[in-house]
Formats: structure tokens, sequence, C-alpha cells
């Protein structure tokens, strides 16, 4: 069992990104554009994100790792990262299929790296974009898959580094 405030997630080489794929507005007729890869000791998810075609997001996922990716006693998740100012989402999912819960909370950088703090409180949930009411709370132990997403109309270039993921 991983102790608490440990790290359950970093990117130390190539292949600890290769999990982690991109779905943009492509898959819905928008030209958002964007892509995952390794630089230095983190995960770099860059691009673009155009409001043309209907569009206007770009978002990556990979799995959590397993067997056990968060401990039963997870009350806060922190994330090491860089941005460039922008409004992104962090996002985790209960469930492996694309028409699944998706909880996301929502976050703002500041241009340097920074550790941000998560409970679950902080998640809603939300199905193909949309608020879901009524859905159950999110429980930290049941997530599956962890991603991050650009939306809210922020045309232009973006720029995030994903260092590290730690439960606590």
């Amino acid at each position: 069992m991983r102790q608490p405030n440990q790290s359950f997630l970093s990117f130390p080489d190539f292949l600890s990104v290769t999990p982690f794929q991109t779905v943009n507005d492509d898959v819905m007729g928008g030209i958002s554009t964007s892509r995952v890869m390794h630089e230095g000791d983190a995960l770099i998810f860059a691009g673009t994100l155009s409001l043309a075609s209907g569009g206007g997001f770009a978002s990556f996922r990979g799995p959590l790792p397993l067997p056990l990716p968060l401990p039963p006693e997870t009350t806060v998740l922190s994330v090491h990262l860089r941005g460039d100012g922008q409004r992104y989402r962090i996002t985790l999912r209960t469930e492996p299929c694309e028409n699944g819960l998706t909880y996301q909370a929502p976050f703002v950088t500041s241009g340097h790296w920074e550790w941000l703090s998560f409970s679950a409180s902080d998640f809603t949930a939300r199905r193909r974009g949309r608020p879901v009411e009524h859905a159950p709370g999110l429980a930290f132990p049941q997530a599956k898959a962890l991603g991050i997403l650009i939306a809210d109309r922020q045309a232009g270039p973006f720029r995030l580094a994903l260092r590290e993921v730690r439960a606590r």
C-alpha cells in the first residue's frame, strides 16, 4: 500500500507518457490539435485550441497505475504542474466506457511550477461535457483514469507540464 502523500504517478521517461492519449474536438468536427510528449521529468500537453467548426476543446487522458490506482484513504489529490496562465480542468473517470461519467475540477495555472490540491467535493460529474444532475459524488479510489482538459472558449496555443500526482 502507498504511504499518504506519496507520488503514485510521475513521468521519469518517455515510456511513462505512452499510455496517455489526446482526445480533441475533432471527434465532433472541430479542428483543435494537441499532443502529449515527454520532456525532462514531465508529461507535456500542448497544442492549439480552435473555436472554428463548432470546436473548442482539447484533452488528454490515461489509466491510473494498477493494481490500486488511489489508496482507499485518499482525501486529496495533488498535482505538480506548470501551465501558461489559462484555465484547465483535471478529469477523473470512474468507468472505462466513453459514455460513462467524468468528474472534473477546474483550475487556473500561474505560469510557474506549483502544487494544486483537490478534494473530492471539488469535482462535478459530467457526461459528454454536460453536468449530470443527481450523479453520485466522486470517491477517489474508484478513479480509473486521469486527464486534463482545456476548453471554455480559450482559442489559441496552450502548454501545460505535469510532473507528478500525489494522493493524501
